[in-house]
């Protein structure tokens, strides 16, 4: 049996903090995702729940796309939807079996080992962007980076289209997460406008 390579519980109470401290009038407020807060909540809303899915392959062969954009509706329960479908995401992860084989989410499909690190990308990049959007303190943690570094250093300089925009440089004596940061396509020094 695989053993699991990372646990998901640091990853994602740091996005459920960050969640905890967005306010509606904050909703509106552009990430350095391009998009906003709200689009950005909706995506991170859909992508729990798939990535759940994706750790017990209840949705293989089913899985689409998410519904994203301007027009997506977020879902008025977001503020204890989101927690509740990361603590059930970590617990699905940790069960025996699910690192092993393939599996799919939103209409990809990839061996499991990988998905996760999808997963975990998603995850720690985007409770980034919400926090930066929303003023708040953000850090990963170190080993959940040098994972993201493993498959963020293999991505191509243009980005993939749908994943990680182009790479940003950053300088050569910057930290571990704002390396990964530029490998996702992300600058970490993006401030609000």
């Amino acid at each position: 049996m695989t053993e699991p390579m990372f646990d998901f519980e640091v990853a994602a109470d740091g996005m459920g903090a960050v969640v905890a401290g967005i306010g509606d009038d904050q909703l509106g407020l552009v990430t350095p995702a391009d998009i906003s807060v709200r689009e950005l909540l909706v995506h991170v809303v859909g992508l729990t729940e798939a990535f759940r899915q994706a750790a017990t392959k209840e949705a293989v062969g089913r899985s689409v796309p998410p519904e994203v954009g301007p027009d997506a509706v977020l879902v008025n329960d977001w503020r204890t939807r989101i927690p509740a479908q990361l603590k059930a995401l970590v617990e699905a992860w940790r069960e025996p079996g699910v690192w092993e084989g393939d599996t799919e989410a939103g209409g990809v499909a990839m061996p499991a080992v990988e998905m996760a690190v999808v997963a975990l990308d998603e995850i720690v990049v985007h409770g980034w962007d919400l926090a930066r959007a929303t003023g708040q303190p953000f850090a990963p943690a170190d080993k959940d980076v040098t994972v993201l570094m493993g498959m963020l250093s293999e991505t191509p300089p243009e980005g993939v289209p749908g994943l990680f925009g182009p790479r940003v440089d950053v300088p050569a004596e910057a930290s571990p997460w704002d390396r990964a940061l530029g490998l996702a396509g992300r600058d970490p020094a993006w401030l609000p406008a």
